[in-house]
């Protein structure tokens, strides 16, 4: 199994070198790190309880509404990461509907030049980027397995 890691700044063309590798004649399968960014802080997930307990505190903007429909499940998985039990997102009348993430009002406390915006920051990646690394890990082991 062969992997190839596509990096880069803003704008250099990772989106465009994705398409042409996952078109004919190629159709190699794609881990795309970002969609795996947003699926691990989905409600429900590890990551987001995690994101929830350290920040709402301290970030009363922190959730969105809540949307009247489940979240969607990207194509590289399902909608919870496999280290913990969806379980408690249940109720005898079906699932129950936590408010999404409120990514601007996250991004406006960790971005910045602060000891305390770098601090948060820190934290922020040591609970999201375990939970990516994992997700690549899984979808390796997917295509590996599929022949991929």
């Amino acid at each position: 199994m062969l992997l190839l890691a596509l990096t880069g700044s803003l704008a250099t063309g990772k989106s465009t070198v994705s398409t042409i590798l996952s078109s004919p004649p190629h159709s190699l399968p794609i881990i795309d790190a970002d969609l795996l960014a947003r699926k691990v802080v989905e409600p429900g997930t590890r990551a987001y309880r995690r994101i929830i307990t350290h920040f709402s505190p301290t970030t009363p903007d922190l959730l969105l509404p809540a949307s009247p429909s489940p979240p969607s499940t990207t194509k590289q998985g399902s909608n919870d990461d496999s280290n913990s039990s969806n379980s408690s997102n249940t109720t005898k009348k079906g699932p129950k509907l936590q408010p999404p993430l409120n990514r601007a009002a996250l991004g406006r406390r960790i971005f910045g030049s602060s000891p305390s915006r770098a601090r948060d920051r820190r934290i922020l990646n040591s609970i999201v980027h375990p939970a990516v690394r994992y997700e690549i890990c899984k979808a390796i082991l997917h295509h590996y397995i599929r022949g991929a």
